[in-house]
């Protein structure tokens, strides 16, 4: 479960969908080591408590983290052994769609989004892999395939 300094969208829930923060207590959490990565993302923060990942790691387990660009090169930093994969939209206007088709963000955080995303997509080499998600279910099935063969 990520945290983030965004408000809760109808129906989210802290310590269910998100460890919803304020700009104070996630610059506290920062400054006490608390994270394992995070980000500024369209107006917003995220990250990834460790509090969240070490303790599976420790028992033995593995860890898949949705995160953007900015966490991923902290993450691929601390911990070298991480398995990078880049989900990649199949087009700026498919995002777009895919954005505006939620109705969860306001036009002006939909333009900062696809900026984001177009800055994002200049690091897909960075990734180990990459998953277009043009069909729902078959980039899951991808994205699967991948992570069970990184499991073998």
């Amino acid at each position: 479960m990520s945290a983030t300094t965004r408000a809760p969208r109808p129906g989210e829930r802290d310590g269910v969908h998100y460890h919803f923060l304020d700009d104070a207590d996630f610059d506290r959490r920062i400054a006490a080591g608390d994270f394992l990565e995070h980000a500024r993302y369209a107006a917003n923060r995220y990250g990834t408590l460790r509090s969240e990942v070490e303790p599976r790691l420790e028992q033995g387990g593995s860890v898949v983290l949705e995160i953007e660009v900015q966490g991923a090169r902290q993450v691929r930093e601390a911990m070298p052994e991480a398995v990078t994969v880049f989900i990649a939209p199949p087009s700026a206007a498919d995002l777009r769609r895919r954005l505006e088709g939620r109705g969860t963000d306001q036009p002006e955080e939909i333009e900062r989004r696809l900026q984001e995303a177009e800055r994002e997509l200049g690091a897909r080499g960075e990734f180990a892999h990459e998953v277009v998600n043009d069909d729902v279910d078959a980039a899951s099935e991808r994205l699967l395939s991948l992570v069970r063969g990184q499991l073998r």
